[in-house]
């Protein structure tokens, strides 16, 4: 989705006590919801008939507590994720809607492999963009107590869109989330940032490409996106550096990388900007320099392996040469990670939870229990590392 759950989450901070009313009777809440609509200034009548036919969804329940994130290591990852068929998809929607992305690349200065991997990795080019009921969904999760912060306004957007005439509630589906369309967007977003890109008066992210493209480029543009800056180029470092330096929370000039040993894999330095460099799976795995374009995308999803995968089909999609996988050492299991975790807590690293995912903190608290050991620093947790704790 252009608009990750963790991202609304800043949004739900500042939400007032009444937007986070949940749970009790379904349909009680549901009463509770009208009322509010109603008071908002939407007409009783219209009111009826959006929320008629609305209905608790079990699914979308268990869709939400199974959420996991891949614990596949990035080569891995992005191998099967990156399909031949979806770089001839890619290449081939580029040119079918040649126009539409150099009037992207015109407005909002989004590169047209952004959107393409963005496309690819939601709906597959808009072949599967999810059967939930929408309106359900919203629902669903508004009267759940996890994040009613976040989904219950996104209902009052639906309303809107429905007065628009953008939206269907008996017709509209999409993902488990609530998001629609080719892109993946959430009521609210459409509403901020849709872009009737065919001219026909209308946003229909489903149905029209150009519509989803315009759109998700606008958000893009919203979310920070620097018009014309590249966001991601594979580089080589060097079998030696100061290793702690790596990750995305340090950022340094090409100049200063350069003078460390870092190089492009291939041509130039993409552009004179403060970067960091990424080594996701250690020193001895593949590598790329982030530029500051890079943490838009974790706008749109957490996951720091799913993150760099779209960004790195970006640059493929935009010429850019197979990635250097390298021979990294091979990285641990859910379980060998879990142990890992509960060895880093132990010793007062603040690891998140022990989920067995390498998320943000724990290759923080890898680099960190590294550098007390005299290891090099790199953030990749091996077996040796493990057996050394």
């Amino acid at each position: 989705m252009l608009r990750s759950l963790f991202a609304l989450l800043v949004m739900a901070l500042t939400a007032s006590p009444a937007l986070s009313a949940c749970g009790g009777s379904f349909g009680s809440f549901v009463a509770d919801l009208k009322a509010e609509a109603v008071s908002k200034g939407h007409a009783p009548a219209t009111v009826d008939r959006f929320f008629a036919g609305v209905r608790q969804d079990g699914a979308v329940l268990k869709a939400d507590r199974a959420q996991g994130v891949f614990q596949l290591d990035f080569t891995t990852f992005a191998r099967r994720l990156i399909s031949q068929h979806r770089i001839n998809a890619g290449v081939s929607n580029g040119k079918k809607y040649d126009s539409v992305f150099d009037r992207i690349e015109q407005e909002y200065g989004v590169s047209r492999g952004v959107l393409l991997a963005f496309w690819a990795f939601e709906t597959d080019y808009g072949a599967f963009q999810g059967d939930f009921n929408t309106l359900n969904a919203l629902t669903t999760l508004a009267h759940d107590c996890r994040r009613p912060e976040i989904f219950r306004p996104q209902v009052f957007a639906a309303l809107e869109l429905y007065e628009n005439g953008d939206f269907d509630p008996a017709r509209t589906t999409g993902a488990w989330a609530g998001e629609i369309g080719m892109v993946q967007m959430l009521p609210r977003d459409i509403i901020e940032n849709g872009v009737d890109g065919d001219g026909d008066g209308h946003v229909q992210l489903k149905t029209s490409a150009p519509d989803a493209l315009m759109s998700g480029a606008k958000m893009l543009s919203h979310l920070g996106w620097r018009a014309g800056e590249p966001w991601l180029q594979e580089v080589r470092v060097p079998a030696e550096m100061d290793w702690s330096k790596t990750g995305i929370g340090t950022t340094l000039t090409p100049q200063q990388w350069q003078a460390m040993g870092v190089q492009p894999r291939s041509g130039q330095w993409e552009a004179n900007l403060p970067a960091s460099v990424i080594i996701p799976q250690g020193r001895k795995g593949p590598a790329f320099l982030a530029y500051p374009n890079f943490n838009v995308y974790f706008e749109w999803n957490q996951s720091f392996t799913y993150v760099l995968t779209a960004a790195y089909f970006a640059t493929r999609l935009t010429g850019a040469p197979v990635f250097d996988a390298g021979n990294p050492d091979p990285g641990l299991s859910g379980q060998q990670m879990k142990e890992l975790q509960r060895k880093l807590a132990a010793r007062g690293y603040d690891v998140g939870d022990v989920d067995g995912i390498l998320g943000a903190k724990s290759r923080e608290a890898v680099r960190q229990v590294q550098q007390e050991l005299g290891l090099p620093a790199d953030a990749w947790p091996t077996a040796a590392l493990l057996n050394r704790l």
